[in-house]
């Protein structure tokens, strides 16, 4: 039985030849990334193109999902990030699709490798760099010097905040990378157990119920964190952007 880590292999489906001395392929976590875009497009766009005043079930989760998101934007940075939720939106999406479909048997689970979480963490932290200095100027970096603390106190405060701001990406990609990568190994490593032990008799099978239950409780609790760290990485989204905002409060 392969090991709980062997899921995570990336691994090629197509050579697409060399540049500059880099092997370039399409491998199974580009696959599943493309999937995942395909498949909460493909959803939406489903979803939206009968829409009725009352409204089907399709119709109704892809409004809950909308109504959802625009909320926890407007909540987090008021009526002027209301420009952001085409981002906030497909981040949400993606990162949904791609934690769900990594759930099911022989598919790959693209959020579990840091490159895929630090790629979208860096977008939003370079959005929210780059929007804050154009909208704001040098009042951005008011940021860094909350209102209302002694100057006297600035070359400690200052330090600790520009430290802060700029391991966002990093604990930004962590959080999601971190969880859905210990989830998926604790499940295989469960599911390892019942196996190994099926295959020992009728002692074996009976000593397999308790990490079957197991298995299944932890499946469960995954498809929970699936939707959590979705929800959880557009929060942070929502609260970044707030500070590209309004960077004084």
């Amino acid at each position: 039985m392969a090991g709980p880590i062997a899921q995570f292999e990336i691994k090629p489906i197509a050579d697409l030849g060399e540049i500059g001395g880099i092997q370039i392929a399409f491998t199974n976590s580009a696959l599943f990334m493309l999937i995942a875009t395909v498949g909460a497009g493909l959803y939406l766009f489903l979803s939206a193109r009968g829409r009725t005043l009352i409204p089907g079930r399709w119709q109704s989760s892809a409004e809950i999902l909308y109504e959802f998101v625009f909320t926890t934007l407007r909540d987090n940075t008021g009526e002027e990030g209301r420009r952001f939720f085409p981002l906030v939106f497909s981040l949400f999406m993606f990162i949904l699709t791609a934690n769900l479909l990594g759930m099911f048997p022989y598919t790959f689970t693209v959020t579990a490798h840091i490159i895929v979480t630090f790629g979208l963490a860096i977008t939003v932290f370079l959005t929210v760099t780059l929007y804050g200095l154009i909208r704001n100027g040098t009042q951005f970096f008011r940021l860094f010097m909350p209102s209302g603390v002694p100057l006297v106190l600035a070359p400690i405060i200052v330090p600790i905040e520009l430290m802060s701001y700029f391991s966002r990406p990093v604990s930004h990609s962590v959080r999601l990378f971190a969880v859905m990568l210990a989830g998926h190994i604790t499940l295989k490593v469960f599911a390892g157990f019942v196996a190994s032990l099926a295959g020992l008799g009728t002692l074996g099978i009976v000593s397999s119920v308790l990490p079957l239950a197991m298995t299944v409780g932890i499946t469960a609790l995954e498809f929970l964190m699936a939707i959590i760290q979705a929800y959880v990485f557009t929060m942070l989204t929502c609260m970044y952007l707030n500070d590209a905002l309004h960077p004084a409060h």
